[in-house]
């Protein structure tokens, strides 16, 4: 449900990437507590993906690699928290296929099946809006960007969706 969004949300903790040496020699401000105060002060989800990539942002530069870096880093929060949503829904799907037994279609495949389906849809998606930028250096934000739009629109969609 979204309230495990929230949840995780407001559990968020400022953390510290580091880039590698050839793209950036130094620390990225980065905190997923941007994202939390967004879902708290309720705000349309929408409007909050992308919110600590931005902050971020504001406090790191504007340059490509730092952009990149940015959206990669809220991309990848996003997706910790889609796997923590995902295994839950699964343990779920899990449990009715239990109580269901044979009667009927089994929601663990379906789900999984339905997951494996996405995450392809989800990159070949990326690879295309990065494609747009014709091989620039917008291209590696834009993918990574997507991504994170991406990811957490997936993990919204399960939460709410999920059996409970």
């Amino acid at each position: 449900m979204m309230l495990r969004i929230i949840g995780m949300a407001l559990l968020a903790m400022p953390v510290a990437v580091t880039l590698p040496v050839g793209a950036l020699a130094q620390d990225l401000a980065f905190s997923p507590q941007v994202i939390a105060d967004c879902v708290s002060s309720g705000q349309p989800f929408e409007e909050c993906i992308g919110a600590a990539a931005e902050d971020c942002m504001e406090r790191n530069g504007s340059a490509t690699v730092v952009m990149s870096a940015c959206y990669g880093a809220e991309a990848d929060w996003w997706d910790a928290r889609l796997n923590e949503i995902y295994s839950g829904v699964m343990a779920e799907a899990k449990g009715m296929d239990r109580e269901n037994g044979e009667h009927a279609p089994s929601q663990a495949e379906a789900l999984r099946r339905m997951q494996r389906a996405w995450i392809a849809y989800r990159d070949e998606t990326c690879s295309y809006e990065a494609s747009l930028w014709g091989g620039g250096t917008g291209s590696g934000p834009a993918f990574n960007a997507c991504l994170m739009r991406m990811t957490a629109e997936q993990g919204r969609y399960l939460d709410t969706a999920s059996i409970n």
